[in-house]
């Protein structure tokens, strides 16, 4: 299981070009267009996170899947940010309730720290799919970028067997951080 910090959209097309991937993400993408056509034939795993009883319905399923051989993939802040820290931390505390799976699964958490920069080695924050802006405004702002960068660290994967969801889900959380402040 590949746990991730959310920036954009196009971090979904980064992470799946070098690896395949099943993505979780909330069922209201289905209904984007081109996207949600795209996701749903890339057999995304797909919740309703306005129904408390999905999470288990979903941990379930995640973690047949893992059980099955898939590398999944979510997105614990469950939203994105800019990547610049400029909602208090390079990225939002993760929910924990997936990582269940991992547990159930007895497999390891593959942390992935996702960074845009800009030609001056900054942040990129005209990538990121956050804050007011909409779907149609962030392809826009994609497009017009020349060259755009994105990092893609890859941490030291965590053994889940023995642990219990919430110090998982921090020590993952932690890993992330701590590579995009160095």
């Amino acid at each position: 299981m590949f746990v991730a910090n959310h920036i954009s959209w196009s971090d979904i097309h980064a992470l799946n070009s070098l690896i395949p991937l099943r993505f979780i993400a909330k069922s209201d993408i289905k209904s984007w267009p081109v996207f949600g056509y795209l996701v749903t034939k890339a057999n995304t795993l797909f919740i309703d996170r306005d129904k408390r009883h999905e999470a288990g319905r979903i941990v379930e399923i995640t973690a047949e899947s893992l059980m099955a051989g898939d590398n999944l993939c979510f997105f614990p802040e469950g939203t994105t940010t800019d990547g610049s820290g400029a909602e208090g931390a390079l990225a939002l505390p993760f929910k924990s309730s997936v990582l269940q799976a991992a547990i159930s699964a007895n497999t390891h958490v593959w942390p992935v720290a996702i960074r845009y920069v800009n030609e001056e080695g900054g942040i990129n924050t005209e990538i990121a799919y956050a804050g007011e802006t909409t779907l149609v405004e962030s392809m826009q702002k994609v497009l017009k970028q020349k060259n755009p960068v994105i990092e893609l660290h890859f941490l030291e994967p965590i053994n889940s067997v023995g642990q219990n969801r919430r110090d998982l889900t921090q020590r993952a959380y932690d890993a992330i951080v701590t590579r995009l402040t160095s």
